[in-house]
């Protein structure tokens, strides 16, 4: 397992299971892990079920992460599962500032006028007025892309562009549908980590460029979105608009920016989602990627790759990239 790091408050919580054994909704506090499908009343079978009754069982989770008689089980020795479950994923492009300003400058056309600072500083004016004035762009995912945070990831044959995208994730805890931004957060449950695999070359339909981006063949492969470690309460994050977001590939420090850098922050992406969506418990709001990614750098994930992700007081993810074996 991933050297991990403790997270945020006094508790935590995941999916975990012994050798062999079924995966189980556990509380973590302290390195140990307290089985929460004996723990809690109505014997919840997944993370998702604690999630769904949030309101009643956070004061008893606060309670069981201070009570230390309850028979718990080392961390050391258990598999680290995803956390949840979700039935839906939400998904944000071009959401963080110099992400998009990066993207612009380097997709200028050949015969733009505009020195490369000229070009950033329209661009960044633009991303002003659009963060003030504009609504953000969410689409969906499929939840058969998760995965375990310390899971290998298999790389398509047919990706020939795979890439990195770390970002923070809003896990919500009560339904919300047609939620205002100033309540959006009491619908939040928590957050943890997500690595939103792209495979660029598929993102845009050649044969159909006027329907725009395949998000299902580019970003819906098994194992395309690893999730975690943990789902930390949103009690526990002073201010998710405030996180350091950091990616390292083979130990190389490609992606390493704060959430204050987003265009528009929790509260905007689920309000918006909301209006046309209901969201369920379990739900996932992924909220984009900061700069930094693989086609920045002119560096795609291959074989043997190690991403190892991290996000202040989430703790961190590691996972190794596999090449598909051709049957």
């Amino acid at each position: 397992m991933a050297t991990l790091a403790q997270p945020a408050g006094p508790f935590a919580l995941g999916t975990f299971s012994a050798p062999d054994g079924e995966p189980f909704p556990g509380l973590l506090a302290r390195e140990q892990v307290l089985d929460l499908s004996t723990a809690l009343d109505g014997a919840p079978s997944t993370l998702r079920a604690v999630v769904e009754r949030w309101e009643e069982t956070l004061p008893v989770l606060r309670s069981l992460a201070n009570d230390d008689t309850l028979g718990r089980r080392p961390l050391e020795g258990l598999r680290v599962h995803a956390p949840i479950e979700p039935r839906q994923i939400f998904q944000s492009g071009a959401n963080y500032r110099q992400h998009v300003i990066d993207l612009e400058v380097a997709h200028r056309s050949p015969d733009d006028p505009r020195t490369v600072e000229e070009a950033r500083a329209e661009i960044a004016a633009i991303m002003d007025r659009r963060a003030a004035e504009d609504l953000p762009y969410v689409f969906i995912g499929l939840p058969s892309s998760v995965t375990g945070p310390y899971d290998d990831v298999v790389l398509p044959s047919w990706a020939q562009q795979p890439d990195w995208e770390l970002e923070l994730a809003a896990v919500i805890g009560r339904p919300a549908h047609r939620v205002s931004v100033e309540e959006a957060l009491d619908h939040v449950a928590g957050y943890t980590i997500a690595n939103d695999l792209t495979d660029r070359a598929t993102v845009f339909r050649r044969d159909m460029k006027a329907i725009g981006t395949d998000w299902l063949r580019s970003k819906n492969a098994p194992g395309f979105t690893p999730l975690g470690p943990w789902l930390v309460p949103a009690e526990s994050v002073a201010d998710p608009g405030d996180l350091r977001v950091t990616l390292r590939l083979n130990g190389e420090t490609m992606q390493d920016e704060s959430t204050k850098d987003m265009l528009f922050g929790v509260a905007r992406l689920v309000s918006y989602a909301s209006r046309s969506a209901q969201l369920l418990p379990g739900d996932l709001v992924l909220t984009g990627s900061p700069a930094g990614n693989g086609i920045h750098w002119g560096r795609l994930l291959r074989d043997g790759d190690v991403m190892e992700g991290s996000i202040t007081g989430l703790g961190v993810q590691r996972t190794r990239c596999v090449a598909e074996v051709s049957a």
